[in-house]
């Protein structure tokens, strides 16, 4: 009897066992891209101020979200099967949005910096950028050198940005002033409040494209490190599946030039924009 005993006892400890394995499984399981199917809705977290990325347009009478981040999510929620669902919200609060499953992915112009890699994951790049020195008109020749000429001068960034990391370590003596959204520092420097603002390339040169009489760009040469110019789209770090989706779909589109024609579509409506 005491053998029999030992046998049931040994059995019901495997049985335990392999219940708890079948559960931690369960837990661990990758159902990214099954759990955005099955609430049929690809929510998206952006920072609507950094066209042609994401900027708001007024359209039959109501305020939307447009650009080129939002066409490639519209992309790749119709691949999917679902609707796409866009949360607007300030830039430096994205990351946390995502790892509190508050979004599925963040699009806004975020380039895969080593410091968020240890965060989130991210897909392959979609875009690469330079960085550029956004002044008023009649005012880059003032700036011909980054190291010297912004020396006491106020340059708006937004907060947490590579931009932000450029204009510290390369615009020595500069006062550099971080905010949250983009068009504030445009509005700043238009209104003689910031004497620069460092963004992107592409947006530096749709302000000037939207606004000619009011914005240039400074010829002084920021670098761009390797690792600071590519833009891509942000995922959690469990979300495999959904990654590697997404890294298809993003293929596909550049495979078939879709990518350049969105991007231009983005462009068109920032230049149309009142």
């Amino acid at each position: 009897m005491k053998g029999k005993k030992k046998i049931y006892i040994l059995l019901a400890f495997l049985a335990v066992f392999c219940v708890t394995l079948t559960a931690c499984g369960k837990k661990d399981a990758d159902n990214s891209v099954k759990d955005i199917k099955d609430k049929k809705t690809l929510v998206m977290g952006t920072s609507a101020d950094y066209p042609p990325f994401e900027f708001p347009i007024v359209q039959d009478g109501k305020k939307k979200v447009v650009g080129y981040d939002v066409f490639i999510a519209q992309k790749i929620a119709d691949k999917l099967g679902v609707k796409l669902k866009i949360v607007n919200t300030e830039f430096p609060s994205l990351v946390s949005e995502l790892k509190n499953n508050k979004v599925d992915i963040v699009m806004a112009g975020m380039v895969s910096t080593k410091e968020r890699k240890k965060q989130v994951g991210f897909s392959n790049s979609y875009f690469e950028v330079q960085n550029q020195a956004l002044v008023k008109k009649g005012e880059a020749n003032k700036y011909k050198q980054k190291g010297t000429d912004f020396k006491n001068k106020s340059v708006g960034v937004q907060q947490t940005t590579t931009q932000e990391t450029i204009a510290k370590k390369q615009m020595k003596g500069a006062n550099v002033v971080s905010e949250s959204k983009v068009p504030s520092l445009t509005t700043e420097l238009k209104k003689g409040k910031l004497d620069a603002v460092v963004v992107e390339n592409t947006v530096a040169a749709d302000y000037v494209k939207k606004f000619p009489n009011d914005y240039e760009i400074a010829p002084a040469k920021l670098d761009t490190p390797k690792d600071l110019q590519n833009i891509n789209i942000a995922t959690r770090k469990s979300d495999k599946k959904l990654d590697k989706e997404i890294n298809k779909i993003l293929a596909d589109l550049k495979k078939s030039g879709e990518l350049d024609k969105m991007l231009d579509k983005a462009q068109t409506l920032q230049s149309e924009k009142e």
